[in-house]
């Protein structure tokens, strides 16, 4: 290694804008929050160069089921209203209940974390939710990676993108193979726009001029555009379990006529009634703040239905009842029939 000369100015990592000690501080802040999402697969914690864990043994045939994913544009609001406590639970949400469709359980996650300048407040609160999430869908908090780059982001903005890793037996696969013309289509509600079409909505609250303070029936109306995106893990878990569910579709992007088609097999097609659930009034105001179509509401959010299941039509009313008692708001919002000549796969009606 060269030595450093005596009449030049020695730099710093940190006069390039890299704090490690930041970044030390940081894991010691969130260990704790971190520690309360372990589960006993999980081998040694937090700080090391890999995770490691034990794959459950209740799996007879285990496949593996991932996902990653990020928070979109709904970060650009957490910015604009120094907001960061709840972004980390919808960063999980989006990939768990992906993986969840599946029919998979989450048995673990780790998060990115990318700033142009490490505000150790900051990212203690987003790594709390994303810990929070973790808990709500029961999966551990593994690991992840906090990178400071100076210059990538504007002060104050940071990027999250997520992973998760679940279990499902390969007997118990949820894959839409055996669904059926007849079969029901349940939606579960959202808890609100979730993490998605937020580049259409900061447009629409922009244009209005709308002050994030201001009641919003009952509620801050930042609170509501804010509210994290819900995790479904545990009750449809529990109706797995119990039932044979044929197909799920998590509500993304491309919102209700773009999601439900993805699990449908050939020839079949869903058709929701559009009066069997009422919009929520944020999607109500988005549509009026816009003048935006039906269709175009339905293929952009998810319009108050976050998750649709779709089950045999004998088994419609336990599952109701199942999901009700876990706490889920349910409609019964379509059915499968056969697809016409030259339709599209989901009609809202």
């Amino acid at each position: 290694m060269t030595t450093p000369s005596n009449d030049k100015t020695s730099i710093s990592y940190r006069d390039a804008g890299v704090d490690i000690e930041a970044g030390d501080a940081l894991v010691e802040q969130i260990k704790p929050y971190a520690k309360r999402t372990m589960r006993s697969e999980v081998l040694g914690g937090i700080g090391g160069f890999g995770s490691l864990f034990a794959v459950p043994t209740k799996f007879k045939e285990p496949i593996l089921v991932s996902g990653t994913d990020g928070v979109g544009t709904k970060l650009k609001l957490a910015f604009e209203l120094n907001k960061h406590d709840t972004v980390g639970i919808d960063l999980v949400a989006m990939s768990v209940n992906d993986i969840l469709v599946q029919g998979a359980e989450p048995l673990f996650f780790l998060d990115y974390f990318a700033c142009g300048k490490l505000e150790v407040g900051t990212a203690v609160q987003v790594i709390k939710g994303i810990a929070e999430g973790c808990e709500q869908s029961g999966c551990a908090l593994v690991g992840g990676e906090t990178a400071e780059m100076p210059g990538m982001y504007p002060a104050g903005e940071y990027d999250l993108a997520g992973f998760a890793v679940g279990c499902v037996d390969k007997e118990n696969i949820i894959n839409g193979t055996t669904i059926a013309a007849d079969d029901v289509v349940l939606g579960l509600a959202s808890s609100g726009a979730h993490s998605n079409g937020y580049s259409l909505i900061r447009k629409l609250i922009a244009n209005s001029g709308i002050d994030f303070e201001s009641d919003f029936h009952g509620r801050k109306f930042k609170d509501v555009v804010m509210a994290p995106t819900k995790i479904y893990v545990k009750s449809l878990l529990k109706l797995i379990e119990t039932l044979p569910v044929k197909g799920m579709a998590h509500i993304t992007g491309g919102g209700i006529t773009e999601n439900i088609p993805r699990v449908l097999p050939a020839g079949l097609a869903a058709e929701i009634q559009a009066k069997s659930w009422q919009l929520p009034p944020l999607f109500q105001w988005l549509q009026a703040q816009g003048n935006i179509t039906h269709s175009e509401m339905y293929k952009t959010f998810n319009c108050g239905i976050g998750m649709a299941v779709i089950i045999d039509k004998a088994h419609a009313t336990q599952a109701k009842q199942l999901l009700q008692a876990t706490g889920e708001t349910v409609y019964e919002i379509g059915v499968i029939r056969t697809q016409k000549a030259g339709e599209a796969p989901t009609i809202v009606v």
